[in-house]
């Protein structure tokens, strides 16, 4: 893909290297807690002096020691090892509004840009509390998008979705759920009774959210964004992340009643119809008898 490495964005805000809701105050802040009882005896204050230095040692050597960067470690900080990869989601991010904001005003509905939040390992969101472990997320509450970048290397060394426009699919993807916000999509539905299982109400809006980020992918092959094997890419993404390939790595078996994403197959087919229509009613998976 082609794109500006030194892009930055007024929509991403980067919380990484704070600490998350959960860490802030589970360890020395515990500690603190116990210093009076601690001191009463010569033990206590032994062991008051060892976790002293436990803490500090750990805030000094863990902050600066080799950070995962692409499966290799370097001494630079996150911030600085993952620049690269900021800039790039910055484009991404900013380019994926942008062509949103073109189909918006043909639509003659003003389109509102979501934000995007950098964390690393947990930070609070408008809908909670928000992991890492869960992977990148969108949150309607609050209108942002959440990623931690560590995500990105998983997905292409665990999951094996390789390429830079694979990461760009899941950021488009996940701005294709503040679309259906906006759209009235998400809302409606809300109000459905059958929202689970293989054909529900679920899977069906996550099959059109990649069906939007196909739409995207359109516009970037008219702008000629797109170099070769990018697409390809996207659709690797996109089979990577299928319901089925996910439950058969982790439990061996597959249960579509519990499918909350779709299946491999699904989310390339949908992802395609977007790229192939670059149109919004292309994406209707609401009226689709096939998945």
């Amino acid at each position: 893909m082609r794109w500006d490495s030194s892009h930055e964005s007024r929509d991403v805000i980067d919380r990484r290297g704070e600490r998350g809701p959960s860490q802030a105050g589970g360890g020395i802040g515990g500690l603190l807690f116990l210093v009076p009882w601690l001191m009463r005896s010569r033990i206590g204050r032994l062991v008051l002096v060892g976790a002293l230095i436990f803490f500090v040692g750990r805030a000094l050597v863990g902050g600066g020691a080799s950070q995962r960067l692409n499966g290799q470690t370097s001494s630079q900080s996150p911030a600085q090892a993952e620049t690269p990869e900021v800039h790039f989601v910055s484009f991404v991010l900013d380019d994926v509004q942008s062509s949103w904001d073109d189909e918006f005003h043909g639509l003659g509905v003003p389109y509102r840009h979501a934000k995007l939040v950098l964390f690393t390992d947990a930070t609070q969101t408008g809908c909670g509390f928000g992991q890492a472990a869960t992977g990148p997320f969108y949150c309607p509450a609050d209108e942002r998008v959440y990623i931690d970048l560590g995500f990105f290397h998983d997905l292409s060394n665990k999951l094996g979705a390789r390429g830079q426009f694979a990461q760009a699919y899941v950021i488009a993807h996940e701005i294709g759920h503040h679309v259906q916000k906006l759209l009235g999509i998400s809302k409606r539905v809300d109000g459905m009774r059958s929202t689970e299982g293989a054909t529900g109400a679920s899977v069906r809006l996550e099959l059109q959210a990649d069906c939007f980020a196909g739409i995207w992918a359109h516009s970037t092959q008219q702008r000629d964004l797109l170099e070769a094997g990018d697409i390809e890419s996207a659709i690797g993404a996109a089979a990577a992340v299928g319901d089925d390939r996910l439950q058969r790595q982790a439990t061996g078996t597959v249960t579509p009643d519990s499918w909350t994403h779709g299946s491999s197959e699904e989310r390339m087919r949908w992802f395609r119809r977007g790229y192939e229509s670059g149109s919004i009613p292309a994406c209707d998976t609401f009226s689709a008898n096939q998945l």
